[in-house]
């Protein structure tokens, strides 16, 4: 009898879970689209030039797709430098194929030929985007990528009654890629930018730029979910709206605790999305991006750039210029650290991980290489800038992709000795001994079994300068469990760990002069791009790769290569 009524229980809630499936694929969607990669004329700052862009489009399109679907990307590279394009921060779930940087992943697209990206979005929700991953192309070429919850599943908030896309980028004169090789052949830092955009315009606070000045408009009373993403180069930015508070529910992809707070600051690769209510005279206000710049004495574009927030049915002053918001000054790092700190994750079934597997101390942060012999460099005393990742300079092959290599077994392409902890310790954020500053070149990689606890300690130097460096994981999000300055202490930084509530995302800013500790689970195979998200420091050799094994069975295994994966 007993058993009858469990087989009963059993079946019935058997049906239930096979039905919740069934529903679950009924509602996802697969989510066609072309991207051509081509040269385009625009104008801006008084000057016409050709960029390049996807589909004619700067920014380009954004796709709007939901939590569970399925996206299919064809991408046709009509422009005259190799491409390749990333999905920033999509956790590509036994689809590393489609990741996108170049010569990780795959080998670039080359102009004429084409790629498909295919991948579907696994429980991630809000805000993130897509950019080239090849050269400095990124420049021009992003947009953003919007994941909306699945069809009767709503936001942990009430719905903005509008949602508008806040890409803030960068903006250069000169063509990106003679900027680009300018700096790899002198070994300087790279010319500053022209202007910082949003949506793709400077603002009206820039020479010929009022015309095109993008505005929001919002009706009084009104919620305005605005999306705010920093594809910039290589710049940290301040944001922030005139009289206007901004409450906080989601960055990276996830949400959080909401709070609220005049000032934002995202770095390079991160995505905040706030709300913002209509709640003040009908008017024009500036929404407003500036730098926020930590390098000691470095020169950096001071420049600020803005939109428009107008209400509609404004029938006095409505030509009158907008009121500009106080932005934070270019070094205060104290109002960055106060916004970091106010980040709380809303709890979830994934548990921070409390028992470490692999447990890895990282520095990070630039270095010089010496010029002689050799012609003259524009570094500091006549040297080149370098940047590492435990004092190894990371050389990014050109035969093949390290995916395929370690796929197909090629030999000659990585080591497998990333070092776990620095060679040599020492004073890391102080004065660093001379000998120390010259890092080791290598495509040295490090590897993790699938389900291993993962926790690294990011580590700021002072070689040349401390400086705030925005981390990007690829293939994952991580718990930040910890923030800090000076050098990281794990007898006393170690028991204020915040193991409850911890904000999770996919790009972590390393306090200037500071740390950073992050926390995963290394449950999806493939290789794995860790990098600085300042372009030039990337270019310098700040970063590293995971290979994480296959586990057990299909669902632990990544797919195959696809059929048009493109060849070196």
């Amino acid at each position: 009898m007993h058993k009858n009524i469990e087989m009963k229980n059993y079946i019935s809630c058997l049906i239930v879970v096979i039905l919740s499936l069934l529903s679950s694929f009924a509602n996802a969607e697969s989510h066609k689209h072309d991207f051509t990669v081509q040269e385009t004329s625009v104008t801006r700052l008084c000057r016409t030039k050709k960029i390049i862009t996807v589909n004619g489009q700067f920014p380009g399109p954004t796709l709007t797709v939901r939590n569970g679907d399925t996206v299919v990307v064809n991408v046709v590279n009509r422009a005259r430098y190799n491409v390749t394009i990333h999905w920033h921060g999509i956790r590509q779930m036994r689809t590393p194929w489609a990741d996108g940087p170049e010569y990780v992943t795959q080998c670039p697209i080359r102009p004429g030929g084409s790629y498909t990206y295919r991948f579907t979005i696994e429980n991630q929700e809000g805000t993130l985007w897509w950019h080239a991953h090849s050269k400095w192309l990124r420049a021009t070429v992003y947009g953003a990528l919007v994941i909306l919850p699945k069809q009767g599943s709503n936001f942990p908030f009430s719905l903005p009654q509008k949602d508008f896309p806040v890409i803030l980028g960068e903006w250069w004169n000169r063509d990106i890629i003679a900027v680009q090789r300018q700096a790899q052949f002198t070994g300087a830092a790279p010319n500053n930018s022209d202007a910082y955009t949003i949506n793709g315009q400077p603002g009206d606070l820039y020479r010929c730029s009022t015309q095109g000045t993008v505005k929001y408009s919002v009706n009084p009373g009104e919620s305005v979910l605005l999306r705010v993403i920093n594809a910039a180069l290589n710049q940290q930015l301040f944001f922030s709206v005139a009289n206007h508070m901004l409450t906080v529910v989601g960055i990276d992809a996830t949400y959080n605790k909401p709070f609220t707070t005049n000032v934002i600051m995202v770095g390079p690769g991160q995505t905040t999305n706030v709300i913002l209510t209509a709640n003040q005279s009908p008017g024009r206000y500036y929404m407003a991006a500036r730098a926020y710049a930590t390098v000691r004495n470095g020169q950096f574009d001071n420049t600020t750039t803005t939109a428009i927030l107008e209400y509609t049915n404004v029938n006095s002053g409505a030509n009158s210029r907008p009121l500009l918001p106080q932005l934070p000054a270019f070094n205060d790092t104290a109002t960055a650290t106060a916004f970091a700190n106010q980040l709380r994750s809303i709890p979830s079934n994934n548990r921070v991980p409390n028992q470490i597997d692999d447990n890895l101390f990282f520095t990070v942060g630039l270095g010089l290489v010496n010029c002689t012999p050799g012609p003259r460099c524009q570094g500091p005393n006549n040297t080149r800038f370098a940047a590492s990742v435990n004092n190894i300079s990371f050389v990014i092959p050109r035969r093949t992709s390290l995916l395929q290599a370690y796929y197909q077994n090629i030999p000659g392409i990585y080591t497998l000795d990333f070092p776990p902890v620095p060679p040599v310790q020492f004073d890391y954020t102080g004065n660093v001994s001379r000998g120390l500053w010259q890092p080791r070149f290598g495509t040295k990689l490090y590897k993790l079994k699938f389900g291993s606890n993962v926790q690294i300690v990011l580590q700021d130097t002072a070689i040349f300068s401390t400086e705030d460096h925005p981390i990007h994981l690829h293939g994952y999000h991580f718990w930040v469990v910890g923030q800090g300055f000076g050098n990281f202490n794990p007898q006393t930084d170690t028991a204020n760990f915040n193991l409850i509530d911890p904000p999770v995302r996919n790009t972590i800013d390393v306090p200037v002069g500071g740390w950073a500790v992050i926390r995963f689970v290394a449950d999806n195979p493939g290789v794995w791009l860790l990098h600085c998200h300042i372009d030039s420091h990337l270019a310098w050799g700040l970063g590293m790769a995971f290979i994480v094994e296959n586990g057990i069975g299909e669902e632990q295994t990544m797919e195959p290569p696809p059929p048009d994966l493109p060849q070196c």
